[in-house]
């Protein structure tokens, strides 16, 4: 989906301002499945305005620049139901600097693949107990609930893998001492 279709969508679960909106991308409902940063956020929101379907409403705030709390227009619910029924979802995308790290393991030092696994299977836990101890779970609607169930089983999976294959991806790793000339020919 394009930023303006999930600003939509994130507006759909209540009004929010341009900060909210990325927090929700960041670590909230969105964050193991879409992206949103403030680059790509503003100027969605900007030509949501612009087409009526959401209204942006200034919050006087002392000492700071007024808040603009954005809201979702009935135009704007006709436009994400428009946009989700739109098509069959495309193939996800999966981009991952890990994995690339990992794909030459062989020319890498072991010490280095075994803190890149060791950081990630952390962050990994770190996520998942998050996810799990999620407050908000009670009252989302059973589709979002799957949705986090979906989430969390992957970064499960990819937990159990790097545990189950971190030794062997250490112990490739140094294995490749002439790569370049092997790839150069």
């Amino acid at each position: 989906m394009d930023t303006k279709t999930t600003c939509l969508g994130v507006l759909a679960l209540g009004e929010a301002s341009g900060y909210e909106i990325r927090k929700a991308f960041e670590e909230g409902p969105f964050s193991h499945f879409a992206d949103g940063g403030f680059g790509s956020i503003y100027p969605a929101l900007n030509k949501l305005t612009d087409e009526g379907l959401v209204t942006c409403t200034a919050h006087y705030q002392e000492k700071r620049p007024s808040k603009k709390v954005y809201r979702l227009t009935e135009a704007g619910w006709d436009r994400l139901e428009q946009e989700m029924r739109a098509r069959i979802p495309g193939e996800d995308k999966y981009r991952s600097d890990l994995l690339f790290i990992l794909f030459f393991a062989d020319w890498q030092d072991p010490a280095w693949i075994a803190r890149v696994i060791d950081a990630r299977i952390d962050f990994y836990r770190e996520k998942l107990h998050a996810m799990k101890e999620c407050s908000t779970l009670d009252g989302l609607m059973v589709g979002q609930r799957l949705v986090h169930g979906f989430g969390c089983a992957v970064y499960q999976a990819a937990l159990d893998y790097l545990v189950e294959h971190r030794d062997a991806f250490v112990a490739a790793a140094g294995n490749c001492h002439d790569c370049r000339q092997t790839a150069a020919e």
